[in-house]
């Protein structure tokens, strides 16, 4: 069920049952009225995470007044009261907790609660030792923080799924709870290092393989001579290793998160209603494991979007939002952002006014059905009490609450234009997590960067095309015109079938440096790169070099510099175009391709070699769109300006943001609704951090 299909089957419920209660007898003290305002039923939402366990019950009018007044409609509660909640083993508290919920609804607020498996309470960690995770220095982590316990421990597990069962009993079919997070922010500490996980290592290793001279042969372990005759030899990976270990570390870590996460939700979903959806906050590029693996079983996506020290980068923002909305290819949530400043940054600076509700407003441009600000209230004490929030630890609203409140405001006035509504793509970026980790495994220069090579291809690409899809290499690619693909590592011979497929069929597919040269086992493809794909290009990779210095190159694309990485390509084929070349630079690259292109079956593939300067991608860029047939539907617009699409049954709506920091005028496509100013327009004038929204439709 995607965000949108929750909500509105969220708003028929409720619905109903502010229809049943009006001819129902007042409700009981422990019930709080359903709203005659029905919460749940806006399209696009704001909330905040709040915790009630931290103060009197006496202050939670307070808190959820000032809520509603701002129009906030979602509070996640719960995700770290595990000890309030369980207070000693076996006995239960949940009295306080849905008096919360039902309280946050008499004001038009719904609740998500969050299984507090994060944090562990003290009796058990104390109680069971075995819970709590091992350092890769063989040290125990102590109690007292967060994610101190094993993900790998059968013993926390069990106690994870007996709390989230309880949870799922007590709250399952309670009308104001809309859904579960799974947990907060897994993998922030990423496995135990015990000699159970060793274990339960080598038990997953031997499932995969069947047999060590299988895991021999692709690890090529006759290599410094680390051939295994026993599964009991094999370790887990502390620093350098032999790149095949390395890589199934990575996808058992993986393995063991989907598994935890699952742990939860079969009991969930056993008592709660289909209605509430499951999810969990993840964290934009966090590498810890493969999140298109991970987020499967989830009703939708979710992630944490933090600045931290500095400001905004729009490029990197929406690309991050694009990642998430790629997991499952579908609307998400940003369960967190800072409101105004973080407490764990090197340098926690505020964000400048208007540029939260900018944040804000990207998300929703960009796919996302529901903002939540992290935290409401300052705790007075805990790692993170300077932290931003809304109202201070007084009680009363910090300057950024009005920011909050114009958002939701904003928000509440136009969310039945962005009912049922979509981005829609004609470009899609292929992100790969085995690909991430075999470079980062071995980078062969210190300053070789995968995430920023790909949001180098995404700002370009972006500013033609206005909408961009960013997605698992093994995604469904029919729809697109064009795919870029600029760091695909690991390239085994299904995913280049799946690519070609596309290719043959009409696709352009643009390859970056790196491509091809590794299987799915971590080890190096003989037919050297890209691999499988050399017969598609007519070409390969004869030499690549990691660059002291930057080279020049031109050609079609015009003159700039290649800097970082550059690969010395040879034509083998007819029909290859040159595109760019490299001037004088090692000998060994003097003249050679840089970039080559091919037509292939209906379609045509391209690769370059080298990493290029912005104006030279930004001309790459404007050359692969052109090609592929892909144009921006708004049109032109002016630099430091982000324009986002999202489409529905006959309507589309635009969110048009400046980032720059001075005024800029933006010409619609043609006259629109301003859905903001309530006013009809061809033109739109908007200062720093100006937002508006156009809708085009019924």
């Amino acid at each position: 069920m995607s965000p949108s299909s929750f909500l509105r089957a969220v708003w028929c419920l409720l619905l109903i049952l502010s229809i049943a209660a009006s001819a129902q007898p007042p409700a009981s003290p422990h019930t709080a009225p359903i709203p005659t305002q029905i919460p749940g039923q806006n399209a696009i939402l704001v909330g905040a995470a709040w915790y009630p366990e931290q103060w009197p019950e006496s202050r939670w009018e307070d808190d959820l007044r000032l809520m509603e007044a701002a129009d906030l409609k979602v509070v996640r509660i719960a995700e770290f009261a595990w000890s309030r909640m369980e207070p000693s083993e076996g006995r239960y508290d949940f009295e306080w907790l849905e008096r919360a919920v039902n309280l946050a609804a008499k004001h038009h607020i719904v609740s998500v609660l969050g299984t507090p498996t994060a944090t562990p309470p003290a009796w058990l960690t104390q109680k069971y030792p075995d819970t709590l995770r091992v350092e890769p220095d063989g040290q125990r982590v102590t109690h007292g923080n967060r994610a101190h316990a094993s993900a790998t421990s059968p013993r926390y597990w069990e106690f994870c799924r007996r709390i989230a069962e309880q949870m799922a009993i007590r709250f399952g079919h309670n009308p104001n709870v809309v859904g579960w997070q799974i947990d907060n922010e897994y993998g922030y500490a990423l496995m135990s290092y015990d000699e159970a996980t060793r274990r339960q290592y080598q038990d997953w290793l031997k499932a995969k393989y069947k047999t060590l001279d299988n895991l021999n042969t692709h690890w090529t372990t006759s290599y410094w001579s680390q051939t295994y005759d026993n599964w009991g030899e094999i370790p887990i990976p502390v620093g350098g290793h032999n790149p095949g270990l390395m890589l199934d570390w990575k996808r058992f870590i993986g393995y063991t998160w989907t598994s935890y996460q699952q742990n939860q939700i079969d009991v969930i979903r056993k008592h709660a209603e289909p209605r509430q959806f499951t999810t969990g906050n993840f964290m934009g590029f966090f590498d810890g494991f493969d999140h298109y693996t991970i987020t499967e079983p989830l009703t939708f996506a979710s992630w944490d979007d933090y600045v931290g020290t500095g400001h905004v980068d729009p490029a990197y923002n929406g690309l991050a939002h694009d990642l998430t909305r790629g997991f499952k290819r579908q609307n998400f949530w940003v369960m967190e952002t800072q409101p105004g400043a973080v407490n764990w940054s090197p340098l926690n600076n505020f964000t400048n006014r208007g540029e939260a509700r900018a944040m804000a407003w990207q998300a929703i441009g960009h796919g996302a059905d529901d903002v939540n600000y992290w935290q409401w209230r300052s705790a007075l004490n805990g790692q993170e009490e300077i932290h931003g929030v809304l109202v201070g630890p007084d009680g009363t609203p910090v300057p950024f609450y009005d920011e909050a409140a114009q958002t939701a405001h904003e928000f509440a006035k136009v969310e039945s234009s962005f009912r049922d509504t979509v981005p829609l793509s004609q470009v899609a970026l292929l992100y790969s997590y085995d690909s991430h980790w075999a470079i980062q495994f071995q980078k062969h220069t210190e300053k070789y960067d995968d995430i920023g090579l790909l949001k180098s291809y995404y700002r370009a690409l972006r500013q033609l095309s206005q909408s961009v899809d960013v997605v698992s290499a093994y995604a469904p690619l029919d729809g697109y015109k064009l795919v870029a693909a600029p760091s695909l590592n690991v390239l085994p011979k299904d995913l280049a079938d799946h690519l070609l497929e596309y290719v043959r069929n009409g696709g352009h597919l643009v390859l970056g440096p790196r491509s091809g040269m590794k299987d799915e086992f971590n080890s190096l493809l003989p037919q050297r790169q890209p691999g499988f794909l050399v017969g598609a290009l007519g070409a390969r990779v004869q030499q690549y070099y990691a660059l002291e210095k930057d080279f020049p190159v031109s050609g079609a694309w015009g003159n700039g510099q290649a800097s970082i990485w550059a690969e010395q390509l040879k034509s083998q084929a007819p029909g290859d175009e040159v595109l760019l070349k490299y001037g004088k630079s090692n000998g060994w690259l003097d003249d050679q391709p840089a970039v080559i292109t091919r037509a292939y079956g209906k379609g045509r593939i391209t690769y370059v070699g080298a990493v290029l300067d912005d104006k030279l991608m930004a001309a790459a860029a404007e050359w692969m769109t052109q090609k592929s047939g892909v144009t921006p539907v708004f049109g032109p617009v002016p630099d430091g300006v982000e324009v986002s699409r999202r489409v529905g049954p006959g309507k589309q709506v635009f969110v048009v943001i400046n980032y720059a920091q001075e005024a800029r005028r933006v010409v619609l496509p043609h006259s629109m609704k301003l859905v903001l100013d309530g006013k009809q327009g061809d033109a739109v004038d908007l200062p720093p951090y100006g937002v508006a929204v156009a809708f085009d439709g019924r």
